[in-house]
């Protein structure tokens, strides 16, 4: 356990992630072997799942990175969405699939979905390691997910509070008395 004023309670540990993702590498290997596949990580959340996903993977994968900030809304919802890093690389003709770390309301994604669809590739799907589909106001076809995630902050393997504990090997619950 990490002794920290600001995590109350273990939520994943790191053994569960690391099975769970060697779980997702293997049904995507299968399932798009033989395809030009993109892994399209969201940064900055989605580096290390991204990062682990890659190496549980076996068959040849390019990837990219865009970076979304969504702004002006209340209660944890965001209103504007904007583009901060664009991928470098085309995406025409190419098996897209996005990587997140988390999934909640669905705003950014269903923001980015359409732009993406947009650049002609020739699918486009969504990976994530966390979902609270609980939270779903836009729906969205999240084809691979690590866990069903409950109404709880978290933080670690990625997951930030104010740009710390993303170093974190498990996730954590964080104390929302912070």
């Amino acid at each position: 356990m990490v002794k920290d004023k600001h995590i109350r309670e273990l939520v994943i540990p790191a053994a569960k992630i690391r099975s769970r993702v060697r779980e997702l590498g293997k049904e995507i290997g299968r399932d798009y072997r033989g395809r030009d596949l993109m892994l399209l990580g969201i940064l900055r959340g989605s580096l290390l799942f991204m990062a682990d996903l890659l190496r549980a993977i076996s068959i040849p994968v390019s990837v990219d990175f865009m970076a979304i900030t969504g702004y002006g809304g209340t209660g944890g919802t965001s209103k504007v969405v904007r583009v901060v890093k664009d991928l470098e690389e085309d995406i025409a003709g190419k098996d897209v699939l996005i990587i997140e770390d988390i999934v909640d309301t669905g705003l950014t994604l269903g923001y980015l979905m359409p732009l993406l669809q947009a650049r002609g590739p020739a699918s486009l799907h969504i990976c994530t390691l966390l979902d609270r589909s609980f939270m779903r106001i836009v729906p969205l076809p999240i084809r691979y997910r690590g866990f069903e995630l409950p109404d709880v902050f978290v933080v670690g393997y990625g997951l930030d509070w104010k740009q710390r504990y993303r170093n974190l090997p498990s996730i954590y619950r964080l104390a929302m008395d912070t």
